[in-house]
């Protein structure tokens, strides 16, 4: 255990941001090098632009190939574009756009320029898709999930709004690196003439996946129970989220620290001395569980907020794999029908 871990994050271990972003603009990788190369692990590829793993030139050859990918697929419906609050995922969607808009594609990215978390990437596209059988539609969200202040990552999901299997992002990778080394493959419009193309359009993706909260969970039971909550958004992609339900559905929920800065700064420090907003860490999560007094329960989320930490004044935080095991178990099969909300409302 590093002698930081669950403490304040010093001043000493933050990640100069400036430098990160013009990193990723002005050094270029090497692609015979194999720590430069494009490589996709759960769904995703993830990097640095320090280490020249997350540049300019990675976003324009991933981006590229997923536009290829989707057209060999005949996947002709929009792309739901997101991003989540990392320094790298800024520039990245830039990129991003410049790519897909010259390559014709569909392109929904947030109305308001905000962030994006993966369950409601996945959202919009099963809602899209629902009852369809043609124009079906995918979804990048630019995130690295957890990763340090220092890292990037790009996901794709394909049509069933999940991650791509590794069927899918072999092509993707293979594509990728071979137009990181060729990159005359790449079509590119500048910023300018992509935010405007009539294929880009700005998509509302907050008010219909609120909406859609209230027929998978109880929220009337919930706002009667009188149960406290808070929620830390770890400076992660749903900050904006939280009032918006609060408001709807009248639910007692304080947002602890409602902050939004690429360097974390406000994280507590992990157990290797690196600042990582894992909501299944106890270091990086001391300072919700010093909180735990506070509410009868309380939530972490990861950066892309596709994972979460609960807080509870007589257990602390709960092992995320025990709690998974049991919800698993009480809205499967065996459970009443009135465990079982996600049931009902696929």
């Amino acid at each position: 255990m590093h002698p930081l871990a669950g403490k304040p994050a010093p001043q000493s271990i933050l990640t100069n941001i400036p430098r990160l972003v013009a990193n990723y603009y002005s050094l270029a990788p090497v692609p015979a090098v194999p720590s430069h190369r494009i490589a996709f692990g759960t769904s995703g590829h993830r990097g640095s632009s320090t280490l020249r793993s997350f540049n300019e030139a990675h976003i324009l050859a991933v981006s590229q190939a997923v536009a290829e990918y989707r057209a060999g697929q005949g996947i002709d419906g929009p792309l739901f574009l997101g991003m989540d609050t990392h320094a790298l995922s800024e520039p990245a969607l830039i990129s991003a756009v410049e790519v897909f808009a010259a390559n014709g594609v569909e392109l929904m990215i947030d109305k308001d320029a905000g962030y994006t978390p993966t369950p409601v990437i996945s959202h919009a596209i099963l809602r899209h898709n629902r009852d369809r059988s043609e124009g079906l539609a995918d979804g990048v969200v630019i995130t690295p999930s957890h990763n340090p202040p220092s890292d990037g990552g790009f996901k794709y999901n394909p049509p069933n709004g999940g991650p791509a299997d590794t069927a899918v992002t072999g092509w993707i990778e293979q594509r990728a690196n071979q137009l990181l080394a060729e990159p005359g493959g790449i079509r590119r419009w500048p910023w300018t003439r992509a935010e405007r193309a009539d294929n880009v359009h700005r998509h509302d993706f907050m008010t219909p996946y609120v909406e859609g909260l209230g027929s998978v969970i109880d929220m009337d039971a919930i706002r009667a129970s009188g149960i406290r909550i808070g929620a830390d958004p770890m400076g992660g992609s749903g900050v904006a989220y939280w009032q918006p339900v609060v408001e709807r559905y009248g639910i007692d929920l304080e947002v602890v620290n409602p902050a939004i800065d690429p360097s974390f700064r406000f994280m507590s420090v992990d157990k290797d001395g690196k600042i990582r907003m894992d909501c299944s860490s106890p270091a990086a999560m001391a300072s919700l569980i010093g909180l735990k007094d506070r509410y009868d329960i309380a939530f972490g989320n990861d950066t892309d907020f596709d994972r979460h930490g609960i807080v509870t004044p007589s257990v602390g935080l709960m092992n995320p794999n025990h709690f998974l095991s049991v919800a698993i178990a009480w809205t499967g099969p065996s459970a009443p029908p009135s465990a079982r909300p996600w049931s009902a409302a696929a």
